[in-house]
């Protein structure tokens, strides 16, 4: 998405070198005395600022324009490093672009105006305003180098598919069930938010192409309290579930009472109104008194009682996945009350 971004430094010394050989190449020809150290220095300054411009102009392409994208990714960008600050630095990248434009025009033809003696002096201050223009986008070089890193294991998602969202407190088995219903073998260990950012495990029912979504913990605390961590998994919730798989720690070893579970579900049922819910009781090998969950049941025909670790209730899970239907959704209708 993002190309790799040079330093101010490392952008002046391709321009300027490039510009050198440039002018090299003509020391040789047969130009005369009255214009020679003129085309020299012209050459030698024309060539660094486009050099200069064509590398800005392929960053400033390469990135995709934000509003283009899918919703999922323009808040999964907003969410990791700020779509504003990005156009932000884009815009300085534009801003130097067009100012270097101008000095190749202006020194170009200042060059070829005066004397020849005067011509290496010229090219210096050419030299010395371009790599004041450089020297001014340095953040936002920084900040694109910085969105580059942090972007670049944004998850590749298939719109198409139909998608089921793994939802729950850290601990409860998400990355287990994940493992279990799909090819996806992401780390599985006994820490909170063992699940770093969004994975994504693929599973064909029925000739259906399924996606299935493990998210990050979601804690129980209002959204606009949420880490981006947390964010993440709103904005997948948002926009890509056709169907949430809401995952209880029916034994409660995950740390979390049931109740604070319940609590979670309700908030994620609210806001997510039109996304159908799956409500599966993990780790039942670890329940004695069954009877106490049923407090916690509210639709019985779709509550699915598992253990993950075992195996256990696979299949009914996937039954229930492959009667799923794709949401079809208009964006530009959505609103963003949540944000």
């Amino acid at each position: 998405m993002i190309p790799t971004i040079p330093t101010p430094d490392e952008l002046l010394d391709k321009g300027f070198s490039r510009g050198k050989k440039q002018a090299d190449l003509l020391r040789s020809q047969k130009i005369p005395k009255h214009l020679k150290g003129k085309r020299i220095e012209e050459r030698r300054v024309v060539t660094s600022c486009q050099v200069i411009k064509d590398k800005l102009k392929s960053i400033i392409d390469a990135v995709p324009e934000i509003e283009s994208l899918h919703p999922f990714y323009q808040d999964y960008i907003d969410i990791t490093v700020g779509v504003d600050d990005m156009k932000q630095a884009l815009g300085g990248l534009n801003w130097a672009y067009g100012i270097i434009t101008q000095l190749e025009k202006e020194y170009g033809a200042k060059i070829r105006k005066n004397p020849s003696e005067k011509a290496t002096a010229i090219q210096k201050q050419a030299y010395g305003r371009i790599a004041s223009v450089v020297g001014k986008i340095k953040k936002d070089l920084d900040f694109l180098d910085f969105a580059k890193q942090n972007l670049r294991n944004m998850p590749t998602i298939d719109f198409e598919a139909t998608t089921i969202v793994i939802a729950g407190f850290p601990n409860v088995g998400k990355s287990t069930l994940l493992r279990q219903i799909t090819e996806a073998e992401p780390q599985v260990a006994n820490y909170p938010f063992t699940t770093k950012g969004i994975q994504i495990g693929h599973t064909e029912m029925h000739w259906k192409h399924i996606q299935i979504i493990d998210t990050p913990g979601l804690l129980d605390r209002p959204i606009l309290e949420m880490n981006d961590i947390e964010m993440n998994a709103i904005v997948a919730l948002e926009h890509l579930a056709d169907a949430i798989l809401f995952i209880f720690d029916a034994s409660e070893t995950c740390g979390f009472h049931l109740d604070n579970q319940y609590n979670l579900l309700k908030q994620i049922e609210k806001i997510f109104s039109d996304v159908p819910v799956i409500y599966l009781f993990n780790k039942m090998d670890l329940v004695e008194d069954a009877e106490y969950l049923n407090q916690y049941i509210d639709d019985e025909e779709n509550s699915i009682f598992i253990s993950a670790i075992e195996g256990e209730g696979i299949d009914k899970i996937n039954k229930k996945i492959n009667r799923i239907k794709k949401i079809e959704r208009n964006f530009d209708e959505e609103d963003d009350e949540y944000y």
